[in-house]
């Protein structure tokens, strides 16, 4: 089993600045895929970034405003949002794939008003 635990989510006002995090229960050794997805009201979950073997995704939707970061050392998984949006409101989940099976986070709920 491992645990995801994410942080750092809260209410801001448009154009502002949220830094979540995500603390994972065991190393970064056999997880080639990390990331972050968010649920808005009444939506479907979506991917907003990831790490896949090196490699990172983002969601046209975020490019250019966030940025997905890893510290191998502490085991986090850090997802810097910059001029959020009102449409950015939504719980954001933490994910990791390890030898073949998703774990999630419980999520944290960012919101995006003035």
């Amino acid at each position: 089993q491992v645990q995801l635990v994410e942080s750092g989510g809260g209410l801001v006002q448009p154009g502002g600045s949220l830094r979540l995090s995500c603390a994972v229960s065991r190393s970064f050794f056999l997880i080639n895929t990390m990331g972050w997805y968010r649920q808005a009201p009444g939506k479907e979950r979506e991917l907003v970034a990831t790490f896949t073997s090196g490699v990172t995704n983002y969601a046209d939707s975020v490019k250019g405003r966030f940025t997905i970061s890893r510290d191998n050392a502490k085991n986090m998984v850090y997802l810097q949002m910059n001029s959020l949006k009102p449409e950015d409101t939504a719980v954001y989940y933490c994910n990791i794939r390890y030898v073949g099976v998703d774990y999630w986070g419980k999520g944290t709920l960012v919101t995006v008003s003035s």
